[in-house]
């Protein structure tokens, strides 16, 4: 399968499976693409990184067949290529897997893998599509999927393998990969990762899009960069290192990343007791202070998530105590939560912190209703000053707050909510994961306004399972493992080593605790 396609598709004697030059790309006369290039050998994993708007998916869907460029040539194994459409761009063995799949949830792994093979049949024999499903999936060493299991049970990393299954039974040589780790647990990235690694061996040529540099630098052989629709450069990955990577993305270095800040910390605001919920939430307490960003740190599925949906109500609380202000409270939903002055940013952006389909304005407005509305009607006049502050104050890159959400980038969408949490007059902000799924400039960007927040007295707890951020942006964390809260760091505490010995219950000599 994905050996005959490289057997049969020789790379041409410049040695690239992949050679796009002179790519440009106008919509309604701006341009997205401006005499880009990309070259990708045979067997290699090749990234393409850049801001939001740098010109990476127009590029994808230019290779893909999506888009016709307005000039410049694309080779395939040395063949010029025209491509008028997504079918031509198959027939080329150019596959590429979004983020949100092209799986049918409800049919089997097997019927997925081979639906384009029995998709006009009028008789199937289902035991040959089994096997066949089977032998494929054993080809690219994941032979333990359950091929009559319903594809909507699997875990996010094996719908992937399916996905990328399905596209080598089209004779794939190039598959690109569209931010392929963003909903996935660390466990979920390795598997993922060993089946890239296999496919390398394979010959066949990856083009990984991610803006999670450490991803970058463990799986990728060489990086190609754009900024502004233009090509900057490619690089050996071992030839730079990540900061000198953003200072080719976005024209700073990593020292940005975290700008200093001086405020003085005050009184206590919030406090969390022996916090019990469920399955994941076993014994988890902490505090956190007017004008402190408190790190809540921990391995994927450590409980922090959880612990967090339950201290605002919107899971089940089973034990503990919440107090506010020095008040006991009991919140029960996340509009109680609001009426509080607590603010909760969620995890899943795209489902659960805004509303993708309705107009930006909206979405801002969204949780102070009752504060803008007169006997169930919304009042323009105070509306609009909202809508206009936080666009604002937040630098919300939109072409009008009519838009839907849809229209923005992904750290434009993370304004949006950002925004909506501010709207209720919130000055306790629940903030987890907040820069998942930006790339690094708006990283930056939303780094700046958690700074700003806390210098106007607001406390945050902000979750995060990159430990760079946490040490970069927290004052304090409390390390959380399998439910409990096990460890408190102070800011001259904060390091990589002492994070991963609480995080994984290792002692500084080595021994589990």
């Amino acid at each position: 399968m994905a050996e005959s396609r490289t057997t049969i598709n020789e790379p041409a004697e410049s040695g690239y499976r992949v050679d796009m030059r002179g790519i440009t790309k106008s919509f309604e006369g701006v341009k997205a693409l401006c005499d880009v290039q990309l070259q990708v050998k045979p067997g290699e994993i090749h990234a393409l990184v850049g801001e939001n708007g740098a010109g990476k998916s127009t590029l994808i869907r230019v290779l893909s067949g999506v888009h016709i460029p307005d000039s410049g040539e694309i080779r395939i194994n040395g063949r010029p290529v025209i491509l008028h459409g997504p079918k031509d761009g198959i027939m080329a063995g150019v596959s590429v897997i979004y983020q949100e799949f092209a799986l049918v949830q409800h049919l089997s792994v097997a019927e997925n893998i081979l639906l384009d093979e029995f998709r006009d049949r009028s008789f199937v024999n289902w035991k040959a599509m089994r096997r066949k499903a089977k032998e494929l999936l054993e080809n690219i060493g994941f032979g333990n999927i359950d091929v009559t299991a319903r594809v909507g049970d699997l875990t996010v990393a094996y719908q992937q393998v399916v996905e990328i299954c399905k596209a080598l039974t089209r004779n794939a040589s190039i598959l690109v990969l569209d931010e392929p780790t963003a909903v996935m647990t660390n466990r979920e990235v390795e598997q993922l990762f060993k089946l890239l690694l296999n496919l390398r061996e394979k010959g066949v040529s990856i083009i990984y899009v991610s803006h999670r540099l450490d991803e970058i630098f463990e799986i990728c052989d060489r990086i190609t960069v754009l900024k502004d629709g233009q090509y900057v450069t490619t690089v050996d990955k071992n030839a730079i290192d990540k900061n000198q990577l953003v200072s080719l993305m976005i024209g700073r270095d990593l020292s940005s990343f975290f700008p200093p800040r001086s405020c003085e910390i005050g009184e206590v605001v919030l406090t969390a007791e022996h916090i019990r919920a469920g399955n994941a939430v076993h014994d988890i307490s902490f505090e956190v202070r007017e004008g402190e960003i408190l790190g809540l740190s921990g391995l994927v599925g450590a409980g922090r998530t959880e612990c967090i949906r339950a201290i605002l109500g919107i899971d089940k609380l089973d034990g503990g105590s919440v107090t506010l202000c020095g008040r006991r409270i009991r919140i029960g939903s996340a509009k109680e939560a609001y009426k509080s002055g607590i603010g909760f940013l969620p995890e899943d952006r795209k489902n659960q912190g805004v509303l993708l389909r309705r107009p930006i304005y909206q979405n801002i407005t969204l949780s102070c209703q009752k504060a803008i509305s007169r006997f169930g009607w919304i009042q323009k006049k105070k509306e609009k000053p909202i809508v206009e502050k936080y666009i604002d104050e937040l630098a919300i890159k939109l072409a009008s707050p009519q838009n839907n959400v849809e229209s923005l980038s992904g750290g434009n969408q993370q304004k949006v909510a950002i925004a909506k949490m501010l709207a209720a007059d919130s000055r306790v902000l629940f903030l987890d994961e907040p820069t998942r799924g930006v790339d690094v400039g708006a990283k930056i960007e939303i780094f700046k306004i958690i700074n700003e927040l806390v210098s106007r007295k607001y406390a945050v707890v902000m979750v995060s399972s990159e430990m760079t951020e946490i040490i970069g942006m927290c004052d304090r964390a409390v390390v959380i493992r399998d439910g409990r809260s096990v460890g408190e760091l102070q800011k001259d505490e904060l390091t990589e080593l002492n994070i991963i010995h609480y995080a994984m219950g290792v002692k500084s000599n080595g021994t589990e605790e």
